[in-house]
């Protein structure tokens, strides 16, 4: 599938004093947590008709026909009301809800990074006929944090009225977490709520590429039946026919463009690096509010696993809010080591290149526009 459209990005101007990553420490209440559950802005616009399959995978084609169909079964009453007819929850045909249904309450979209699992989300959520306050759409650690910051039943109580469900990036890596939210999606699907996810791997399932839908299906336990699996297939999009990333910059360069980009940020990556141990993951989007461009200095390996987590989680807000990354030192695909490549992160940090070399590719302009 092809990119979003670019959005328009920074306007350079005369000497403008960068902004820094690292003197902010934002608080996130939780009723922003609350309102902040639908598409991030580089999905906002995104729908089935501007998903572009590619020719050669065609369990693309056909995971955007089950989707429409999905969405358009969402259509009729809520379905936490026993006897109330509905049409059925794939759009087929007509049932009547009980409280507890017996069919699938949910899809799973089971493919590997780039093949646009998270577009096909989004235009879910678009899609289904309901008022956006009756629809969430947010990451498994975003999740996790409204319970925290909510409790579990008033978590329960403020999502059980939805229609919809959507949970990006699914993780399976924490099994306390894991359990957390499998109940918690079970007390939704019991209140009529649909459910979409899609998911990382557990620690040493290396598979090739793949999020392993029978890891997630057996990781959520009673759920599994619930859940109807769609496979995509195919390669990276964002790479696809692209040519390469283009090579870090100096700190000169990087420097200049902080100063002549309004509203870019500037930091020394290994300060950024110890910064984002003392801000929760689930505040990173926060601490890109008002952030047109990153600039950073001296880009270098990440030192250990928890640091190269913690990087996963910034690189996926920025490239959620289409900010672009310049950056000096070592190219993006020589962050994370050897071992870390090859280990049970392993896809995750392949994502993070991804979508960082992307930024990169977007963040080209603010140099070549001096």
């Amino acid at each position: 599938m092809s990119s979003s459209p670019a959005a328009s990005g920074p306007t350079p101007i005369a000497e403008a004093t960068p902004l820094s990553l690292c003197a902010r420490e934002p608080h996130v209440p939780a009723d922003r947590l609350v309102a902040e559950m639908v598409p991030p802005p580089r999905f906002d616009s995104v729908r089935f008709s501007t998903y572009i399959p590619d020719p050669d995978q065609p369990s693309q084609t056909e995971a955007v026909h089950v989707l429409e169909s999905f969405a358009a079964g969402l259509g009729g009453a809520h379905a936490g009301g026993a006897g109330k007819p509905r049409r059925g929850f794939l759009g087929f045909g007509k049932a009547k809800a009980p409280k507890t249904p017996a069919g699938p309450r949910g899809v799973y979209l089971d493919g590997g990074y780039g093949v646009g699992k998270t577009h096909l989300l989004a235009s879910l959520w678009h899609a289904t006929p309901a008022e956006p306050s009756l629809k969430a759409f947010g990451t498994f650690v975003e999740l996790t944090n409204l319970v925290g910051a909510l409790g579990f039943q008033q978590t329960v109580q403020t999502l059980s009225g939805h229609r919809l469900l959507c949970i990006d990036e699914f993780e399976l890596d924490d099994p306390g977490d894991t359990v957390l939210v499998s109940t918690l999606l079970g007390k939704l699907v019991d209140a009529g709520v649909a459910l979409a996810a899609t998911s990382n791997t557990l620690p040493g399932k290396l598979g090739e590429g793949r999020f392993a839908a029978a890891d997630f299906l057996r990781e959520i336990q009673g759920l599994s039946a619930r859940f109807r699996t769609l496979r995509i297939d195919g390669e990276d999009y964002r790479h696809r026919g692209l040519p390469e990333a283009p090579a870090p910059y100096s700190d000169e360069q990087v420097t200049k463009a902080a100063y002549a980009t309004e509203g870019a940020s500037l930091d020394d990556f290994p300060h950024l690096l110890d910064h984002l141990a003392r801000v929760h993951p689930s505040r990173y989007g926060a601490l890109t509010d008002g952030i047109r461009a990153v600039c950073l200095t001296d880009v270098r390996p990440v030192p250990d696993q928890s640091t190269a987590l913690r990087l996963v989680v910034l690189a996926d807000r920025l490239y959620d809010r289409e900010v672009p990354v310049l950056a000096s030192g070592l190219p993006f695909d020589r962050l994370f080591s050897e071992e870390m490549l090859k280990g049970g992160y392993r896809k995750k940090y392949f994502r993070a290149i991804s979508r960082l070399t992307a930024l990169a590719r977007d963040a080209k302009g603010l140099v070549e526009a001096r």
